[in-house]
């Protein structure tokens, strides 16, 4: 399960985003000692703004072979969630013309699958 969310409009990078969530959720993100993120959060002014807010270091986790199917350590873990995302079929789609509903879909997705597992 997800430990914060953030939604932004499409006029935002990532790495901006990803601050910004770090930001919002500061409470949450507290105790965090090492954040992994994909070949699109490299540099060092995003792994010095996470170090600045949280403490915690940068592990970039790159794909090494773009057209070969090769499990890659620790990436499943971000890519089983978007798998998981990818069932929701109002997700599918970005329809919502706020973006509170669209984080309030994520969370709903996210409360569903933890009540069916359990």
């Amino acid at each position: 399960m997800p430990h914060a969310l953030f939604v932004s409009t499409a006029n935002m990078t990532d790495r901006t985003g990803a601050l910004c969530m770090i930001c919002a959720n500061s409470a949450t993100l507290s105790k965090l000692e090492k954040l992994m993120a994909d070949g699109g959060y490299t540099g060092e002014k995003f792994a010095d703004g996470v170090k600045l807010l949280t403490g915690a270091e940068v592990e970039v986790i790159k794909r090494n072979e773009l057209h070969s199917f090769k499990v890659m350590p620790k990436r499943w873990i971000v890519e089983r969630c978007f798998a998981w995302l990818d069932k929701c079929r109002r997700l599918w789609k970005n329809c919502e013309r706020k973006l509170s509903s669209s984080l309030h879909m994520v969370n709903l997705a996210f409360i569903s699958l933890l009540l069916r597992r359990y």
